[in-house]
């Protein structure tokens, strides 16, 4: 088993791995980036649906031809029974990217800034001396072969099988939904610029379904869900949902994936001695909608930005590594919070509740709110900022009624029978 020495190991040549990766290189760091697939980006793991404001704010605005695959102004939402609630801004706010070729792009970058990429070549074990993460090893193809590190940088995804040796805490399994996504065409009544979003515990439990146009015509259509099959789940909202059928239901599907998303914010440890997690491992993932993409890469930036200060001090212990969760807790803590205060209290709505909801929302005119959010990313700061409008406090009042009206609903129904038999 040979042995070879570098300053950083990257493991996973995703988005995150790699923009580590490319921060890390342009500061002239000798790393190395370990993908266990034959190609970056393959499999690909979501819809790549991002904001314009997060990928400007990533130095990301300027991407190739034919990676963004679309822009949309806005999105419509409809409700489990057919009530539909749309909010447009002027000018695009998010866009749909091609992942392969957007994943791809991002770690051309890394190579070009230095950084060396190992395709095929799955990180086994990670090398753990004295309390230290010292390096990895790595089995490619037929060769197993050790790396000797002053700092592991791990994207491997959200098994988490990695930090866990480390003795990191996993992302919360009771908050991961299973996520479906596949292309299709044949879409009928497409709003080319409108994302459409579907609620309905028939359909996508615990989470939600939707539907993104391309420009070519085509769309990818997806859900997560808490409970169930997701691919027949897919099949019953292309068929019987009261809204999704009628675009739905004649279409043909291309291909479909399958992904796991948590939804349950970050860990509480991110870092121990000589690692550092970004991405899904690190749960770095908005629980409101399980865009992952844009607060990983920003995460992965930071990891960058302290792994660098920690070569440059030769202190790769989790007493300084600890900064940077500490930066990133500061740049996202508030708005994960909110976030997963907003994923709960949706979770407790029922059908009839989220019915409710939306036609509120149509009526009263949050819409116009809503095309005040700046951010849709921080979206607790957002959801802050528009509190001087007395529509968002009425929606915000309105969903503590419901969730108050849900967990009466729920007392009621355990009081019930235990009355009844204190009767016999």
């Amino acid at each position: 088993m040979k042995t070879v020495a570098r300053d950083v190991a990257v493991v996973g040549g995703g988005p995150c791995g790699s923009f580590a990766a490319l921060q890390l290189a342009k500061r002239g760091v000798g790393v190395e980036v370990f993908e266990e697939h034959e190609e970056i980006g393959v499999p690909y793991h979501c819809a790549g649906h991002l904001s314009i404001t997060g990928l400007r704010r990533l130095g990301l605005s300027s991407l190739p031809p034919g990676v963004v695959e679309n822009t949309f102004k806005g999105a419509v939402f409809h409700s489990p029974h057919g009530r539909e609630f749309s909010v447009r801004f002027k000018a695009p706010v998010t866009c749909v990217v091609n992942r392969v070729l957007f994943d791809s792009y991002i770690a051309k970058k890394a190579e070009e800034a230095g950084a060396r990429f190992f395709l095929g070549s799955r990180v086994e074990l990670l090398i753990i001396e004295n309390g230290f993460v010292k390096g990895v090893v790595v089995r490619q193809r037929d060769a197993t072969n050790k790396l000797k590190t002053k700092i592991v940088i791990d994207a491997e995804g959200i098994s988490a099988r990695l930090s866990r040796q480390a003795g990191l805490p996993s992302p919360n399994r009771s908050a991961i939904v299973k996520g479906v996504e596949a292309e299709i065409e044949g879409v009928r009544d497409l709003q080319v610029d409108m994302v459409e979003v579907f609620f309905g515990r028939d359909y996508a439990p615990g989470f939600f379904a939707w539907l993104i146009p391309k420009a070519d015509g085509k769309a990818k259509v997806g859900l997560a869900t808490k409970t169930g099959n997701p691919k027949t789940l897919l099949q019953k909202l292309m068929l019987r949902h009261p809204a999704a059928s009628g675009k739905l239901g004649r279409a043909k599907v291309l291909r479909t994936a399958f992904h796991p998303v948590t939804l349950g914010g970050p860990i509480p440890r991110t870092c121990e001695n000589g690692l550092l997690t970004v991405g899904d491992v690190a749960s770095h993932v908005k629980p409101t909608t399980g865009g992952g993409v844009v607060l990983g890469l920003t995460c992965a930036g930071i990891a960058a930005e302290v792994a660098n200060e920690a070569l440059r001090r030769s202190d790769s212990s989790s007493d300084f590594l600890k900064e940077y969760q500490r930066r990133c807790e500061a740049m996202l803590g508030f708005d994960m919070r909110a976030m997963l205060a907003l994923r709960k209290m949706l979770n407790a709505m029922s059908d009839q509740q989220l019915d409710n909801m939306i036609d509120f929302c149509a009526r009263y005119g949050v819409d116009r709110v809503l095309t005040h959010v700046e951010d849709m990313d921080l979206q607790g700061r957002s959801l802050f900022g528009l509190l001087r409008h007395p529509q968002t406090f009425l929606a915000i009042l309105r969903l503590f009624y419901s969730q108050l009206s849900a967990k009466t609903q729920d007392q009621k129904s355990e009081i019930g029978p235990a009355f009844s038999s204190s009767l016999r």
